[in-house]
C-alpha cells in the first residue's frame, strides 16, 4: 500500500475543513484516502480539542461524521503532544465502536491523552524514532480546602479511567501502570512493545522485499551447488544382487 505523507495529501482529500461551520476553527484531525488500494488514512497531528470539548459538541459530532462517512479498516497516524482527557475519550470510544480493523501508525509523539487514543488501534504500529509518554492527569482548580479535595477526587477518578484503557491494550495491572503514571513515563518503540503498548515497528515495506528476494536467491544457489556436489547414481551401474551371483557361479 502507498503511504501517503502529510505533504502530499491533495487539497480535495481535505472536506472536513470545509464542512466546518461558521467561524470554527480547523479541527486537529484530517481524513484522507489511499488512492491505489482505496484504504481511508485519519490523521491526527498536534493538541488534541484545543477548543474544549465541554463546551462545544459540534468537534465530536464532526468527529464522528467524518469516521463513519465511510467504511472498511481505517489506518490512524498519530503524532501529538496530547491535550483534552475527555476529547480523547471521546475519540477512544467511537475508535472502538468503529466495526472495521483499526491500525495506529505512531510517526511522532504519542503522549499523554493521545496515548489513550493509540490504545484504540487493533494493531498499534509506532516508527522506531517515535516516542509515548503516560502520566497522570491535571487539572487547575480554585477554591477552599474542600473544592481542592473534590479536584483530588476527580483526579483519581479520571486517573482510574485512563488506566482502564491501558489495562485493556497492555495486561499489564493497574498497580503497575498507576506506577507508569506516577512516574511519567517516556517510552521509546522497544520499551512501548515490551509492556504491551504497541504491536511492532514501523518497516520499511522495500527493505523487507529486497530481504526476502535475497533469501530466495541464497537458497537457490545454494541447492544448484549441492547438487554438484553430491554426485547421482548412474542409471547402467550393474546391481549388486546380479555381481553377487556372478561371483557364485565362478566359485562352482
Amino acid at each position: 500500500m502507498k503511504q501517503t505523507t502529510r505533504a502530499e495529501m491533495p487539497q480535495s482529500a481535505q472536506s472536513n475543513i470545509s464542512n466546518l461551520p461558521a467561524g470554527a476553527t480547523c479541527p486537529f484531525w484530517n481524513w484522507v484516502r489511499d488512492e491505489e488500494s482505496g484504504t481511508r488514512m485519519l490523521y491526527l497531528d498536534g493538541v488534541i480539542a484545543e477548543e474544549s470539548w465541554f463546551d462545544d459538541d459540534v468537534t465530536p459530532k464532526a468527529f464522528k461524521a467524518d469516521l463513519n462517512a465511510g467504511e472498511g479498516d481505517i489506518v490512524i497516524w498519530l503524532n501529538s503532544p496530547g491535550g483534552d482527557c475527555i476529547a480523547a475519550s471521546q475519540i477512544y470510544a467511537m475508535l472502538m465502536d468503529y466495526k472495521g480493523k483499526v491500525t495506529v501508525k505512531i510517526d511522532g509523539i504519542a503522549a499523554s491523552a493521545a496515548s489513550v487514543i493509540a490504545m484504540a488501534g487493533t494493531t498499534v504500529l509506532m516508527a522506531p524514532t517515535a516516542l509515548m509518554m503516560v502520566h497522570n492527569p491535571l487539572t487547575i482548580a480554585i477554591g477552599d480546602s474542600e473544592e481542592m479535595q473534590k479536584a483530588i477526587a476527580m483526579l483519581s477518578e479520571v486517573k482510574e479511567s485512563i488506566i482502564n484503557a491501558y489495562e485493556i491494550k497492555t495486561g499489564q495491572s493497574r498497580a503497575k501502570l498507576s506506577q507508569l503514571m506516577d512516574a511519567e513515563t517516556w517510552l521509546n518503540a522497544n520499551k512501548a512493545i515490551e509492556l504491551g503498548f504497541a504491536d511492532g515497528i514501523l518497516e520499511d515495506a522495500k527493505k523487507r522485499t529486497q530481504a526476502a528476494t535475497y533469501a530466495f536467491s541464497r537458497r537457490a544457489v545454494t541447492n544448484s551447488l549441492l547438487d554438484k556436489l553430491c554426485p547421482k547414481e548412474q542409471e547402467n551401474r550393474t546391481p549388486i544382487e546380479s555381481l553377487e551371483k556372478r561371483l557364485s557361479l565362478i566359485s562352482h
